[in-house]
């Protein structure tokens, strides 16, 4: 007999919920918390829950039977309860609340002011360390138009420490006019720290304020006859009148964001829009799937997610609709920016005509990633059609196997989900119990220890792929048989090879060709086709994880020092000996009484160093 989950008894929780500020935390009966919500009433929004008018929402008609508990936490104020959702929603990752993650895939060009002569260089990771970010940047083509403006305009330096420690004569990026060269030319440190503040204040989107002091900079040098000075002014004043030019909104000079939203069902698309100053920066969409949210929800929640994780927050806010809990937002917004931050729902001019502006790019947004959904959906499906599989291939994992010289071999697992590369899921396994290079046992090794402890918990693939042809197709099937997970679908996808000349003297390959379990030929790919897009994207990304992994490891293993090997000898001694000693070779030419007068070095280690350099040179000598 199956168990039916229960109905909701929803009034004794009605008949007892608080009239305060706070939140709710709903559980389903396997006690997951489905959703966090916060309200400034806490009765008066559960009852919304379980109107007699019943909420169109998917997420809201499930309740009453997938519901098992609501909990209510009291707060103070409107404004604790919306600092606390966001903290639970952070914590836990319900089902059904806005879930986006901010800076994990997106770019920063981040700016450490601590350094005498500060650059900008691009980073993905924020960090509360003093120094100064810009962004995020969703793709790289936005940071690429940013960094070409701020090196055209501003000449900052763009080479690493290192290279400007120790630089010589001026770089290539000098001689194109794109840097001042303070790496070996006279610069006045004063006027480099000028121009770093004036890019500052470009990527800030302070465009206006911006072109009027460096016009005013450029009629003063004019006046002083510094023409050459002048002229640096006037390039710089065209280079962002240049890049400024097609992103100009008529009739405005301030700075909002502009909240557009697009919804059907359950999925949504939220788009950003940026302006600076009267000038569109960027237009930022973000998709968000499964909200049980309604849509002033969605977009209060979208905000305070959006800008507590440190983005730029304007004087003002514009959204397509009024929001109920806007005072106690603009009160915590007000808090993240340090000044006052209003919320505006304008209902007509020029304002009004910027939103209409973002909910048609969030249709339109929205639209463009049905279609990209719908296109991989087509792709699997001819995939499994084409490779013949007993099911649609909606994760994939493909094996690759490194290896240079007989030296550290490393086998790489990644995986494709809905056609979609999920880094997170990536993996790199060092070879361990094959000796040589035999690829055949090197393959056997990794297949066998990503399935052999699976649980059921587990989400395995529908499709596996090796990178070779037949023997390691053979090595998979048997692994996979043995482990009795039979019904995963296994393919082998061999490189084109090379066929020889054509008579006009062009070499010529065969297609990328895929070989099937008991299946003699192997099935041609067409170049250009999607399943050869897809299946040549996932090798070529196995391979580049492992040659990475590789590479690593032999890195590593170069700049390893003999005293790594020595007992008793870590990071700081180390560091110490080298200090004292000024280089390895100072510390194999020291005598056992004067490595035992460095700091952290007790006579006994003194002897083990002094004997470990003299028998590892021994041992040289005789080989």
């Amino acid at each position: 007999m199956i168990d039916t989950p229960s109905i909701f008894d929803h009034e004794s929780l009605l008949q007892s919920a608080p009239q305060t500020p706070g939140v709710y935390l709903m559980y389903n009966h396997s006690r997951e918390l489905i959703y966090v919500g916060k309200a400034k009433n806490l009765r008066a929004r559960l009852r919304q829950y379980f109107a007699k008018t019943p909420d169109p929402r998917p997420f809201v008609l499930t309740l009453p039977r997938s519901l098992s508990e609501i909990q209510t936490i009291i707060t103070h104020n409107e404004k604790e309860a919306l600092i606390l959702e966001r903290t639970l929603i952070l914590e836990h990752s319900p089902r059904y609340n806005v879930a986006i993650k901010f800076g994990s895939g997106h770019l920063y060009l981040k700016l450490d002011t601590r350094k005498p002569w500060p650059r900008f260089y691009v980073t993905r990771k924020r960090k509360a360390d003093g120094a100064r970010y810009f962004g995020p940047y969703l793709s790289g083509s936005d940071l690429r138009a940013m960094t070409q403006v701020v090196e055209r305009a501003f000449k900052i330096r763009t080479c690493d420490d290192r290279d400007f420690r120790n630089r010589s004569r001026p770089c290539m990026q000098y001689q194109i006019k794109r840097c001042s060269g303070p790496c070996v030319l006279p610069i006045e440190r004063s006027e480099y720290l000028l121009e770093v503040e004036s890019a500052c204040r470009f990527l800030l989107g302070r465009h206006p304020e911006l072109l009027r002091d460096l016009r005013g900079k450029m009629t003063e040098a004019s006046t002083l006859l510094e023409f050459e000075r002048a002229a640096r002014f006037r390039d710089q004043i065209i280079a962002i009148e240049r890049s400024l030019q097609p992103q100009e909104v008529a009739g405005l000079s301030s700075d909002h964001d502009v909240v557009g939203l697009y919804r059907s069902a359950d999925s949504a698309q939220v788009v950003l829009m940026e302006v600076r100053g009267g000038v569109l920066l960027r237009s930022r969409p973000f998709p968000l799937e499964d909200q049980g949210a309604d849509d002033q929800e969605l977009i209060s929640t979208f905000l305070h997610l959006y800008y507590a994780e440190g983005s730029p927050i304007p004087r003002e806010i514009l959204t397509p609709l009024p929001l109920d809990d806007s005072n106690a937002l603009s009160d915590r917004l007000s808090d993240l920016r340090g000044g006052s931050v209003s919320l505006r729902c304008p209902q007509r001019g020029r304002l009004y005509r910027l939103v209409t502006m973002a909910q048609q790019n969030a249709e339109q947004s929205f639209f463009q990633a049905q279609r990209a959904t719908r296109a991989r959906e087509e792709t699997m499906v001819g995939l499994k059609k084409l490779l013949h599989l007993s099911q649609l291939p909606r994760r994939i994992e493909c094996f690759d196997i490194s290896i240079f010289q007989g030296e550290a071999p490393f086998a790489s697992t990644v995986v494709f989900e809905n056609g979609l590369p999920r880094k997170q899921l990536y993996r790199v396994r060092s070879i361990k119990t094959v000796e040589g290079t035999d690829d055949f046992a090197m393959m056997r090794e990794a297949i066998t220890r990503r399935f052999q402890y699976i649980e059921e918990t587990d989400d395995l693939p529908q499709l596996l792929v090796v990178d070779g042809g037949k023997g390691q197709l053979g090595v998979a099937v048997a692994v996979l048989e043995d482990l009795g997970l039979h019904y995963i679908d296994v393919i082998g996808l061999a490189k084109s090879r090379y066929l020889g000349e054509s008579k006009t003297g062009d070499a010529e390959r065969s297609s990328e060709r895929v070989f099937l379990p008991g299946i003699k030929s192997p099935i041609a790919l067409r170049p250009g086709s999607s399943a050869y897009r897809l299946l040549t994207q996932l090798r070529d990304e196995a391979h580049r994880v492992a040659i990475t992994a590789h590479r690593r490891k032999r890195s590593a293993k170069r700049l390893s020092s003999p005293l790594d090997e020595i007992s008793g000898v870590g990071p700081k001694r180390r560091k110490a000996l080298l200090k004292a000693f000024g280089s390895l070779r100072g510390v194999y030419e020291a005598e056992v009484s004067d490595l035992a007068q460095t700091p952290g070095i007790s006579y006994p280690l003194a002897h083990a160093i002094y004997k470990a350099f003299r028998t590892e040179t021994e041992e040289t000598s005789k080989a």
